[in-house]
Formats: structure tokens, C-alpha cells, sequence
């Protein structure tokens, strides 16, 4: 399936979120701050990465921004998961590029389907 990687900074949710991944088939990397997911999404190149918006070093909005400057990701489907929820946040995300936006906590069912959405 998909090479994704996961840009998360709770352990717990990173784990979850490569299990549901991994369950669903796909090859899951985790980084756990920003700067280490940038760094990750430049040597992997993943066809998708799951952002959290705030993290160590970089957030996820710095994160999403810098691979957006780069033609090389302009491919790669980003998904914004985070605890930010208002209209203007999710204006913020989309502004930086995200492709979709999904608030915490979250349906595991429904994470799937929009993972499997976007790779479709």
C-alpha cells in the first residue's frame, strides 16, 4: 500500500495511529517532533503524512508550510491531526497546505476512511 509517516509528539497517539495504518497495510514511519518529521519526509518522501499541530522544534503548521515550498512534496497528501478545532484553525491549515483537517480526539473509523480517501 502507502508509505506514510506519522509526525506525532504523544506516544500513545502515535502508536494508535501506526496500528490503525499498519493495519490498514501501510508501510508507517514516526517521528515525534517536527524537526525530526521534516527531516524524515525529506529522506523517506512519503505518498502521505499525518501532522500534529503542536509539537517540539517545529509545529505542525512550520512543518506543513516548509514541505508545501518544496515542489518535491507537491504530490504528498498531508493530514493536520490535531486538539486545535476552531473555523480559523482549520482556515490556518488549509492555508499552509493541509489537504485535510481532522480534530482530536477522533473516530478511528472515520481517520480510515480519510486516510483511504486521500490515497484513492
Amino acid at each position: 500500500m502507502a508509505q506514510i509517516l506519522v509526525v506525532e509528539d504523544d506516544p500513545d497517539v502515535a502508536s494508535l495511529l501506526s496500528h490503525l495504518l499498519g493495519d490498514a497495510g501501510h508501510e508507517v514511519t514516526v517521528a515525534h517532533d517536527g524537526a525530526a518529521g521534516l527531516a524524515q519526509a525529506r529522506s523517506r518522501q512519503p505518498e502521505l503524512i499525518v501532522l500534529d499541530w503542536m509539537m517540539p522544534e517545529l509545529s505542525g503548521i512550520d512543518v506543513c508550510e516548509a514541505l508545501r515550498a518544496d515542489a518535491t512534496f507537491e504530490a504528498t497528501q498531508i493530514v493536520m491531526l490535531t486538539a486545535r478545532t476552531s473555523d480559523a484553525d482549520r482556515a490556518r491549515a488549509e492555508a499552509a497546505g493541509a489537504d485535510a483537517f481532522l480534530s482530536k480526539p477522533f473516530s478511528p473509523r472515520q481517520f480510515r476512511s480519510q486516510i483511504a480517501e486521500l490515497l484513492a
